[in-house]
């Protein structure tokens, strides 16, 4: 599809979302692209991680030597406690999602519809299996739901439907996509386009996206 070379790298999207971050807030970030997020937050803001594997006030990775091996996300992988932070039962970081608890949830998204649906824990592919983990409770506990996703598949397949095609994680959670092309809100009238890359038109954007899109007046650029 023409103007898909203008694709961010994903790292920058992900510094993308840190900027809608409000300072403050208890976030839980979902594993694999969302983890970028929490290296991308500034020093002018005090965000508190929750993970679904008993932590508050979880810190960065530690150093090579010096992992904790019952200190980990819920992607498995070694992280540090911030001075004030707990870690305790995975029921009660569950009932914290259940709860209302956290303030914005990252998540991944194999398809996202243009009601705010969510897919991202199985698809059709057998070799690939499904993996439920929290994210069914994050989706419909936090505040705020945000997806990090690329804008299609490997194979060029859009990730934004009318309607999912995949298993819901759950239905009409999600408020705002960030993909490589564009940041868009999902609204009572499908997906509105608030930003996209410098080069990529609309038709471009259209082409690459199964939901009919429509655009905000104020259309920003979505930079690296």
């Amino acid at each position: 599809m023409r103007g898909l070379e203008l694709r961010l790298d994903i790292r920058a999207v992900a510094r993308r979302i840190a900027r809608d971050i409000p300072d403050g807030a208890y976030v839980n970030l979902g594993i694999g692209l969302p983890t970028l997020v929490a290296d991308c937050v500034g020093d002018d803001k005090e965000v508190v991680y929750h993970s679904e594997s008993g932590i508050l006030g979880m810190g960065p990775a530690p150093a090579p030597g010096e992992e904790d091996p019952e200190l980990i996300n819920a992607g498995k992988q070694p992280v540090t406690l911030l001075p004030g932070g707990a870690f305790f039962h995975h029921t009660d970081a569950f009932l914290m999602m259940r709860g209302g608890h956290v303030d914005v949830t990252v998540l991944g998204a194999f398809q996202v519809s243009e009601t705010g649906d969510l897919a991202n824990w199985a698809t059709d592919d057998a070799t690939h299996p499904p993996a439920v983990g929290g994210a069914m409770d994050l989706a419909v506990g936090a505040k705020r739901v945000l997806v990090l996703t690329t804008h299609t598949t490997k194979a060029g397949e859009p990730k934004l439907l009318p309607r999912c095609s995949y298993p819901l994680t759950a239905a009409g959670v999600v408020d705002r996509v960030y993909t490589d092309l564009a940041v868009l809100d999902v609204t009572p009238e499908g997906f509105r386009v608030r930003e996209m890359v410098a080069g990529l038109t609309r038709e471009d954007l259209q082409g690459a996206t199964a939901a009919r899109l429509s655009f905000t007046d104020d259309l920003g650029v979505l930079a690296p």
